[in-house]
């Protein structure tokens, strides 16, 4: 029998310890604070540049990402973890999309946005943390590299990652979200990935010996490694943006808008890159390619 893999569910604890952690403070800071909300202010303020040539492709992008979408996707993804024979797989990704979801719009509601005189035109609006429709799309993106076969995970994280990407930038774009809304929203979906491996190791911890299948190291690292230079350029734009702060945004240069939203952008693409790279990377042992036990109980039950 295989020993349970103490080592791996350490790994799913700390982490989800790690995003947890890493929401608080994009909360705190970018939603409790003057400092914080100005940042994110200045990125938003940029999103009507080019705005006119790309409002249609966002827009056809938000529009794809909705109720009826995400709970097509949901029952496409459980079934199809179903007719692979995989009924933990199936249960742990719909309690990671159906988590993740709910648990964006509670903390959508129970989050406080303070008026602190920075942004008084979405001042009526309220919180705006994590964003649900970056929930939607990074969840199901991370539910289907579970449930698809082990060869197709690499390609499948690269697309993934880069849809994810498009639909937080593409509310960023629509003015419907700031960047630190996506990020968390990506946050919250890494957490109940790490809570779903757990309900997976748990449901498969009878199995016998595993084949965990390729582990896909040049998709994993070339996300990692995108995802840290992403962000790497988003810290600068940060830095940049945080040198004209006491210029009211009205009276900021074009290149200085383009700056902030820029940086932005790379933040959220980064995040997406990351949060795809930590769910690849024990992919395969998540969800085992063969459980040889199995196969060798029914070999000898034929030959009986």
């Amino acid at each position: 029998m295989r020993r349970w893999p103490i080592g791996l569910a350490l790994w799913f604890v700390v982490l989800a310890a790690v995003e947890v952690a890493g929401f608080v403070a994009v909360a705190r800071f970018f939603v409790r604070s003057s400092h914080g909300q100005l940042l994110d202010t200045v990125a938003l303020a940029g999103n009507w540049i080019g705005q006119a040539r790309i409002e249609g492709a966002v827009d056809s992008v938000l529009n794809t990402v909705s109720v009826v979408s995400l709970l097509a996707a949901t029952a496409a993804i459980g079934f199809l973890a179903l007719i692979r024979g995989r009924v933990a797989l199936a249960f742990g990704t719909i309690l990671l999309i159906v988590g993740a979801n709910l648990t964006t719009q509670v903390l959508k509601r129970l989050i406080d946005r303070p008026e602190l005189g920075v942004d008084m035109e979405r001042a009526a609006a309220g919180n705006s943390l994590p964003s649900g429709h970056s929930t939607i799309a990074a969840s199901v993106v991370i539910a289907l590299l579970l449930v698809l076969p082990a060869r197709l995970r690499g390609a499948v994280a690269m697309l993934g990652a880069a849809a994810a990407a498009i639909v937080g930038i593409a509310t960023l774009s629509a003015g419907w979200h700031r960047p630190s809304d996506v990020v968390a929203a990506f946050l919250v979906v890494g957490v109940w990935a790490n809570i779903a491996g757990l309900f997976i190791l748990v449901a498969q911890r009878r199995h016998g010996d595993v084949d965990y299948g390729p582990a896909n190291r040049f998709a994993t690292v070339t996300l990692a490694l995108v995802g840290l230079g992403l962000l790497a350029g988003a810290a600068l734009a940060l830095g940049l943006t945080n040198q004209v702060l006491s210029t009211p945004v009205d009276e900021l240069s074009r290149h200085r808008l383009l700056a902030a939203y820029g940086g932005g952008a790379m933040g959220i693409a980064g995040s997406a890159s990351l949060l795809v790279a930590s769910v690849l990377a024990t992919a395969h042992r998540v969800v085992p390619q063969a459980v040889a036990a199995r196969a060798q109980d029914l070999h000898i039950a034929a030959a009986g």
